[in-house]
């Protein structure tokens, strides 16, 4: 294909590519839900007897089929609503029928009487001592991770402090204090790919689930636990994923199609979400109010941070509490301040329910500090990039959670700043009239990003080869977009000192067959699996250079690996091509000694620790990664539209594998802001 093109891109542009429903056979049933028209309300009863007798139904299933609550961290949300509602869209029943035509019209056939509770609106409503209890038992919800604190009687499912320096002090030196509030909304993901699996009961017991997921290891393990399976039975299919930018994280249509295909005697049934039931009923991105109040003497120096986050996580937790951990650890942005005081909470509402996002809650604090960042500098009448270079972040400074920043594992800020202004043309931003109507003007941010994964996150690899010397590379990435099934062989290819176009990544993620990766999310994937993939090639090299010592009857030491061959140091004329030695060594005699090389290897994250519930301290990821940005924007003020004329992003990436994935994912991220 050449350099520059994706692995996947001609088989995607030409309409090749398959996706997880483009799949399913014609004995495979087809399902249907019914989702609540309320958004917080007792189900009194619902009367399926219409829908069941409807033409080609095979059953309803209701939450009174499945007791389970499941979630990634508190398992507070049930498969199908018990008892009550909890937002306008949530699942209540799902119709199980021959044809999708059939499922659909037998939904409106089923009666549900509600009595309507009142709603919780907006995190404010959540915390009002009076509110409305979202979840009377949220005191007793399992939890799927430690380090998750929800206040039984009241709506919040986690807190999260950060406590650095001495605010009295940071208060006492400020000479500026500017106080802003914030409110971000929820917004859709809007992957292309709708929402959707199929779950199939084998006799013997396994369950087999084709799923559009993220993370396909995870689900299998919080299926079996929540279910009560074991994982070894539990068996997860994900081919190429349609878009997802974390909305496909955690396995909600794939446990709607296990309990519809358990209520049908094991046969396979399909649960694929319409447009419309992704925006209302699947997860979406949280939402936030940030309370900021910012402290700086008169040179813009900023010498004090106090930070309330409210994360409205709407019905359900799923990742929201990680969420709030990570936006409160950003608290600062980008920037070095000394004395900080930040509360993150984590709020229930009877909004639908949240999810990761891309920024996974460092958006929240982003947004609001750069925001301050621009009233401080409209107060001082200051340049406002000249604000985010005095005060950004710099070898030596020290995050919230008191992390010691170096070049290595944060970067130089100060440098992209620069860069942005060059690339942008920046003059001091100052809003100037083109015309009568328009006006012409130039913004800057700054981010930094850090992980905030399990402490335990892993992954793995296994290489094997085939017998023209063809590398076949196996490890449990889900390519979704981010083109890790051509960045993924390139670390490979050069580890091996061949050409890539010899590798071949199994992009069909099979539970049973492609060994353990956590999630593809975060940003980590890339670092995760190259890490596994370095240690699995490094294992077969080993390998080869032993089946060609024993060839060349010589010491391991003796030979090196390069162009497809394994050659003698002292004479590099004398060598195996990689072919021959791929399966082991045959003698002339026929005599054969070594055998098949099959290369492993793993990487978990080291170092991270969990926050310290009182002042926040602790490792939440691994490294982070900052940048700049800017944008030239024209506004007409009578019809009060925009114009983008120029995007600059500028970020500190270390080494970049593939120049055009980059650059991809960093353009398709400032389309998504």
């Amino acid at each position: 294909m050449g350099n520059n093109i994706r692995n996947d891109a001609l088989v995607k542009v030409l309409g090749k590519a398959k996706y997880n429903d483009d799949y399913f056979s014609p004995s495979c049933l087809q399902a249907r839900m019914l989702t609540s028209t309320f958004a917080h309300a007792e189900i009194m009863s619902i009367d399926a007897s219409e829908a069941c007798a409807a033409e080609g139904v095979h059953v309803v299933v209701t939450g009174a089929d499945s007791e389970v609550l499941f979630g990634s961290i508190l398992r507070d949300m049930p498969v199908l609503a018990r008892d009550k509602v909890r937002y306008f869209g949530e699942p209540v029943a799902v119709v199980v029928a021959d044809e999708e035509w059939q499922a659909a019209a037998a939904v409106r056939k089923i009666k549900v009487k509600y009595k309507p509770l009142p709603i919780v609106n907006s995190v404010d409503e959540a915390l009002k001592p009076d509110s409305s209890v979202i979840h009377e038992k949220l005191g007793d919800y399992i939890h799927e991770v430690p380090n998750v604190n929800p206040q039984k009687g009241t709506n919040v499912s986690n807190r999260v402090k950060i406590r650095k320096g001495n605010m009295s002090d940071g208060w006492a030196a400020s000479e500026i204090v500017i106080e802003a509030e914030y409110h971000i909304p929820q917004a859709s993901h809007a992957y292309m790919e709708t929402r959707n699996a199929r779950a199939e009961i084998l006799p013997d017991g396994r369950v087999v689930i084709h799923s559009a997921s993220q993370g396909p290891h995870a689900a299998r393990k919080l299926l079996a636990d929540c279910f009560n399976l074991s994982e070894g039975s539990v068996v997860i299919h994900t081919p190429f994923v349609g878009g997802s930018y974390g909305g496909k994280v955690n396995p909600h249509p794939e446990a709607m199609a296990y309990i519809a295909s358990r209520a049908v005697s094991g046969r396979e049934v399909r649960v694929s979400f319409s447009r419309e039931e992704c925006f209302y009923s699947a997860a979406c991105k949280i939402g936030a109010k940030a309370v900021i109040k910012l402290g700086a003497d008169r040179t813009g120096k900023i010498l004090a941070l106090k930070a309330d986050f409210y994360i409205d996580s709407g019905a359900y937790a799923d990742t929201a509490p990680n969420m709030t951990k990570a936006a409160a650890a950003n608290c600062s942005g980008a920037y070095n301040i000394p004395n900080i005081e930040c509360d993150s909470c984590c709020v229930y509402t009877n909004h639908v329910y949240t999810t990761s996002f891309r920024g996974f809650g460092h958006e929240v604090s982003t947004f609001a500090i750069e925001r301050t960042i621009e009233k401080l500098a409209l107060k001082l009448g200051m340049d406002s990039s000249e604000i985010r270079l005095l005060n950004a972040y710099r070898e030596g400074d020290y995050t919230p959670t008191q992390n010691k920043v170096t070049l290595n594992n944060t970067g130089n800020l100060e440098a992209c700043i620069n860069k942005v202004k060059e690339l942008v043309g920046w003059e001091n931003g100052v809003p100037v009239g083109v015309s009568g109507n328009i006006i012409r003007a130039k913004g800057m941010a700054c981010f930094s990003k850090t992980s905030s994964s399990p402490t335990d996150a892993s992954s793995s690899a296994v290489i094997t080869f085939c017998s023209d010397g063809c590398v076949n590379l196996n490890c449990g990435v889900v390519e979704c977009g981010p083109g890790m099934s051509t960045a993924l062989p390139k670390i490979l290819a050069e580890r091996l000192k061949i050409d890539p176009g010899k590798i071949f990544i199994n992009t069909e993620i099979d539970t049973k067959l492609s060994p353990e990766h956590w999630k593809t999310v975060a940003s980590m994937s890339l670092y995760m699996a190259g890490s596994a993939i370095l240690q699995a090639a490094d294992d077969a090299i080993r390998q080869l250079k032993a089946n060609a010592a024993m060839a060349l009857r010589c010491g391991v030491e003796d030979v090196a690996l390069g162009e497809d061959k394994i050659y003698m140091l002292e004479d590099p004329s004398v060598f195996l091509n990689l072919k021959e030695i791929v399966n082991g060594i045959k003698e002339p005699d026929g005599n054969a000694v070594g055998g098949p090389v099959i290369g492993r290897g793993h990487f978990v994250m080291k170092h991270l620790t969990a926050l310290d519930e009182e002042t926040g301290k602790g490792k939440p990821g691994p490294y982070w990664t900052v940048g700049a940005q800017a944008v030239e924007v024209e506004y007409e003020n009578i019809e009060h539209s925009f114009r983008l004329i120029k995007a600059v992003t500028v970020l500190d990436a270390g080494r970049i594998i593939d120049v055009n994935c980059a650059a991809g994912q960093v353009t398709g991220a400032m389309n998504t802001g």
